[in-house]
């Protein structure tokens, strides 16, 4: 249905598992935005020289899962591993919770890490990192069985959002397990799609899986017309789970990407993505992510998803006497006066 598929991490990974296409690249988050918003290209690349960086675990048989895991991808898929590194001075991650709701988190020592990684710079292309990150043993089991917010993803997002921006290099996380005690939980049969957490020890090979061809971060806004560079220009639609809002979202308005909102997938956020500033035919709504396949496969065809749905509208006709005529939209103009239009509406997210 696309020529290249432009997709998060936490999309593809599972654990131990990532199914990642031919055509399809692995990029972090806070790279994805600045992609949209217009100040960095993508360049494909064949392989990176992926640098895994671990906890210095209490429990040593942490960190020898994770230096097997790497000789694992180097056996299997062809990895270009040339370092794994331990800090003295463990990254400290600890995940909680906003007044919102949101997964957050704290971070200590990152400065260490940083340091090292930058000392490191001529070693790697890309860089996996396995850390603790400190939670309530609790939250184990309610994340399985209860349907919490990820609690780790918020503090992993923190990590990697600094690292990519700073080093412009892929980044990925995964979070090292706590304790053997957490490794021999029995949790039960869960959902079938957290189910690849519950049988892996690292979680660590998609990680590893998804960086060895992640695309090459081009910071020069020079040569982002240069040909085989990805750029905000070349993307042709944002697809979204239905509600969600974040600089992704906005920055595709203000690049006049056509977004996709795929109800079927839901999530915490209640935002209401009429009310913001698309152009008329900017968004689209699909029931379920079959549908947003074939309304991409119609953009792809140039033919308007409008035109294949049933009923199809009447063509409209519209008699005009030629003279000028104001309009007074009820929808703000840009995305700078956004937060005005929502004030006066008020509207709560």
């Amino acid at each position: 249905m696309c020529d290249c598929l432009i997709t998060h991490p936490n999309v593809v990974n599972a654990s131990d598992i990532n199914e990642l296409p031919d055509n399809a690249l692995y990029v972090e988050g806070s790279v994805l935005t600045r992609l949209l918003m217009g100040t960095l290209g993508l360049q494909k690349v064949r392989s990176n020289r992926v640098m895994l960086v671990i906890d210095e675990h209490e429990d040593e048989r942490f960190q020898k899962a994770a230096i097997n895991l790497a000789s694992a991808t180097r056996a299997s898929f062809g990895a270009e591993c040339p370092l794994v590194l331990t800090i003295k001075d463990n990254v400290k991650m600890e995940s909680v919770y906003s007044s919102s709701g949101r997964a957050v988190g704290k971070i200590k020592n990152f400065e260490t890490l940083y340091n090292s990684l930058l000392g490191k710079r001529e070693h790697y292309d890309a860089i996996a990192l396995s850390s603790v990150i400190k939670v309530p043993q609790a939250y184990h089991r309610d994340y399985y069985l209860g349907g919490m917010v990820n609690p780790w993803g918020g503090v992993e997002a923190m990590l990697t959002h600094a690292l990519s921006l700073m080093l412009n290099v892929p980044t990925a996380h995964s979070p090292m397990m706590e304790s053997m005690d957490i490794l021999n939980m029995d949790i039960g049969v869960v959902d079938p799609r957290m189910a690849a957490e519950i049988v892996s020890v690292t979680f660590l090979f998609s990680v590893m899986k998804g960086l060895h061809r992640s695309p090459r971060i081009v910071s020069n806004p020079d040569i982002f017309n240069a040909p085989g560079i990805i750029s905000a220009a070349d993307i042709d639609c944002l697809v979204i789970p239905d509600g969600c809002v974040g600089l992704p979202t906005l920055a595709a308005i203000e690049q006049d990407i056509p977004v996709i909102a795929v109800r079927e997938n839901k999530n915490h956020m209640k935002n209401n993505l009429s009310n913001f500033p698309f152009k008329e035919g900017k968004l689209i709504y699909a029931d379920n992510y079959l549908e947003a396949a074939g309304i991409m496969s119609a953009m792809k065809a140039g033919v308007a998803p409008d035109t294949v749905r049933r009923p199809i509208a009447f063509t409209q006709v519209e008699r005009t006497t030629g003279k000028t005529q104001l309009s007074d939209s009820s929808k703000p103009e840009s995305i700078a006066n956004l937060a005005n239009y929502l004030k006066k509406k008020d509207y709560k997210s």
